[in-house]
């Protein structure tokens, strides 16, 4: 295993042992949601209403509950709703796509592992030729050189290069507070960070090159409005996060069914088998996940289960 520096916002995500999922920043390019910004007296005006349903057997008794996450935010953003309150206090278990990661070095190791191969062609070589300003400026906000990628395969160089502009921090991220909150109560996985990464070390080269490059074209229009998909997630706007579903790399179709429909199809079988068992989960996963015909409330819907959003 050759050496790597990690770029410094990435090392600081490890170092909290969290990762952001690619969806959130999929979400971060593309979502255009409500007018007022967290933090502003307008938007604090508004009662936090994030998607959040209970999940019921055709005969009406409750099974569980599922909620659209975000996996970083901002220090002083309220979500907690009573009824999220309530749930989070009387679940059985938190289902999450991932864990706490137990172990300083493990999330760097698993990262390490996956994203580095020798021989790489640069960063800027995998781009059109037009992008390359637009990824130097990209890189330069981002403090990241061009030897600090070199070795990085396209997916993980895509996932540091919209770090750049994503605002928050994981270590106030829905799921991370959940897990901390569950305490001695069981927290299962649905991928697990190995899991999650492995679906993007193993799209073919061309896949990876299209995400890339719908991170570094999306660039100039996130930086100017970082904060829609908090917008967008704290008012519960389906509308627009499913809207933002197929925008961005995730109007690519094979990306898309990679990245969202294919894993949401797997979930829901694993979701189902700990429905019908006698402890209560709260699942708590990205929000991306929950909306439109292919999200989990329409493929549980398909199975039987009675879907109803929660104040």
């Amino acid at each position: 295993m050759m050496a790597f520096r990690l770029p410094g916002a990435i090392m600081l995500q490890w170092a909290r042992h969290l990762i952001v999922a690619v969806l959130a920043l999929a979400m971060i390019m593309a979502l255009a949601g409500c007018d007022d910004a967290p933090g502003d007296p307008e938007a604090d005006a508004h009662p936090p209403n994030p998607l959040f349903y209970e999940i019921a057997s055709a005969d009406g008794a409750v099974e569980g509950w599922l909620l659209g996450t975000v996996h970083a935010l901002p220090n002083g953003i309220r979500w907690r709703t009573p009824a999220i309150t309530k749930v989070a206090g009387e679940a059985d278990l938190l289902i999450v796509e991932i864990g706490k990661l137990k172990g300083r070095d493990v999330g760097p190791s698993i990262y390490v592992n996956l994203a580095q191969s020798p021989g790489l062609a640069p960063v800027a070589e995998r781009l059109p030729t037009e992008l390359r300003p637009a990824l130097d400026d990209l890189m330069e906000r981002g403090e990241m050189t061009a030897g600090e990628l070199a070795n990085t395969e396209t997916w993980a160089a895509a996932i540091a290069l919209a770090r750049v502009n994503a605002t928050g921090d994981p270590a106030n991220g829905v799921d991370s507070a959940l897990i901390e909150e569950f305490g001695g109560r069981p927290v299962r996985e649905l991928e697990g960070l190995r899991g999650q990464l492995l679906i993007f070390d193993r799209l073919p080269e061309p896949q990876q090159r299209a995400m890339l490059t719908a991170v570094v074209r999306e660039s100039q229009t996130t930086a100017e409005d970082p904060e829609r998909l908090q917008r967008a997630w704290l008012a519960g706007d389906a509308a627009t996060i499913e809207k933002a579903t197929h925008e961005g790399f995730l109007a690519d179709p094979a990306l898309r069914e990679a990245l969202l429909t294919g894993r949401n199809r797997r979930w829901v079988a694993a979701i189902i088998p700990a429905l019908e068992q006698a402890p209560r989960p709260l699942i708590a996963v990205g929000a991306a996940h929950l909306v439109g015909p292919e999200g989990l409330v329409a493929l549980l819907e398909a199975e039987g289960y009675r879907i109803r959003r929660l104040p």
